[in-house]
């Protein structure tokens, strides 16, 4: 479980196929200081289990699944990468709750640069009835809220140190990104379809 609070922004140092998966090594030393094997740390969003730690790196394997469902497929030499270590019973909640399981991926389509940069993205179908306006949402594993809502796009506000310390700085629009709504949306809805005939969830 994470927060949706970047503690730092690494960078991919090799991308090593496995057959239909692959093996990355990622160049950290803030999330490594107390790193361990085993540890699961949020890579761009995604729930990830550290290997081969160091202090100045650590490596994770991700499964075809993951490769195809998030944008670490796209991961080359070089590229910067969010990272958050996962929360303790005393870390604070800066965030929202965050899985690491990502729901969708997509494209963002406009980037307005003002002081704080707003950035538009398309709602995918699957994931268009948990959104809010002013609800809680995880792009690229940064805890964000939804500034702005219709039925075919959402509008996130991104401050200048979020900008700063995450991989949104390098990022254009048509460059995709991972997206995972509250968790809770989706057990509300599980909930209540037990108590609707005909209702589905999208947990069943």
């Amino acid at each position: 479980m994470f927060t949706g609070i970047i503690e730092e922004l690494g960078h991919v140092r090799s991308v090593e196929k496995r057959g239909e998966n692959a093996r990355i090594v990622i160049e950290a030393r803030t999330i490594t200081e107390d790193g361990h094997d085993g540890d699961s740390i949020a890579v761009n969003g995604v729930c990830l289990t550290a290997l081969e730690t160091t202090p100045e790196s650590f490596a994770a394997d991700v499964s075809k699944e993951t490769l195809l469902r998030s944008t670490l497929g796209s991961l080359r030499t070089g590229s910067p990468v969010n990272l958050e270590r996962a929360v303790t019973p005393a870390t604070r909640l800066g965030g929202h709750l965050v899985q690491g399981h990502v729901d969708a991926r997509e494209s963002f389509f406009k980037r307005e640069s003002w002081r704080i940069v707003d950035l538009s993205l398309r709602v995918p179908k699957e994931i268009g009835r948990y959104l809010v306006f002013k609800g809680s949402i995880a792009v690229e594993g940064i805890s964000l809220t939804i500034a702005n809502l219709t039925d075919d796009y959402f509008e996130v506000a991104i401050i200048p140190k979020t900008l700063e310390v995450t991989n949104f700085s390098r990022l254009q629009p048509g460059d995709e990104v991972n997206l995972e709504v509250d968790v809770i949306a989706k057990y509300v809805e599980r909930m209540l379809a037990a108590q609707i005939p005909g209702a589905k969830s999208a947990l069943t």
